[in-house]
């Protein structure tokens, strides 16, 4: 089978990237041999549409399953539309994430796990404040810092609803839980530069 993987670098033992559309290279795994292709991603500097046209991109390039972090909503449906699955991969090598796929170990995505435009930023902090913006570049532009701005996303504690709230409270607690996914989507990416950096 013919997979792609999200990647940070360009070999089997590269941190898988916990993004899709802005991520720096896919590398196309034949997961019976183990031989891999490796690809720069040709939307990783889009202004708009980046999870589109990746999903195009790796469509095109004839992937039967997409190993990732994240997958927008525009992505999601591309690769749906096409019968190609997702799979959530939360961290490790793009080996690593092979071998849990072949293995049955990954999570089948059912639905986009984050919202869209996630991968573009606007310069908030992670978690609590306005930060004092330290631009990842390549269109992501998140602020790492820790300012006083807004408190970090939390669900409220469950309490009685009417019926009638009942759906302005769920439509609320998954704009929340997109959130909660974008913040760890971003600290993961930024934990992998650092890394890398390191």
């Amino acid at each position: 089978m013919r997979i792609v993987v999200s990647a940070q670098g360009d070999t089997l033992d590269a941190p898988a990237s916990p993004v899709f559309g802005r991520c720096p290279t896919y590398l196309f795994v034949d997961s019976d041999t183990m031989q891999f292709e490796a690809v720069a991603n040709p939307a990783m500097s889009q202004g708009g549409g980046a999870g589109i046209q990746a999903a195009q991109f790796v469509v095109e390039r004839g992937a039967q399953a997409v190993l990732t972090g994240n997958l927008g909503p525009n992505a999601f449906d591309v690769l749906e539309a096409a019968g190609v699955p997702g799979y959530l991969v939360p961290e490790g090598t793009v080996r690593q994430a092979v071998e849990a796929f072949k293995a049955g170990r990954v999570r089948s995505m059912s639905s986009a796990n984050v919202g869209a435009h996630a991968g573009m930023g606007g310069g908030a902090g992670l978690g609590a404040g306005r930060g004092m913006g330290r631009g990842m570049g390549r269109g992501s532009g998140r602020g790492m810092g820790r300012g006083m701005g807004n408190p970090p996303l939390t669900a409220a504690a469950p309490q009685p609803v009417a019926v009638g709230a009942r759906e302005a409270e769920l439509a609320q607690l998954r704009e929340t839980l997109a959130g909660l996914r974008r913040q760890l989507a971003e600290t993961m990416e930024r934990i992998a530069q650092l890394e890398e950096e390191g």
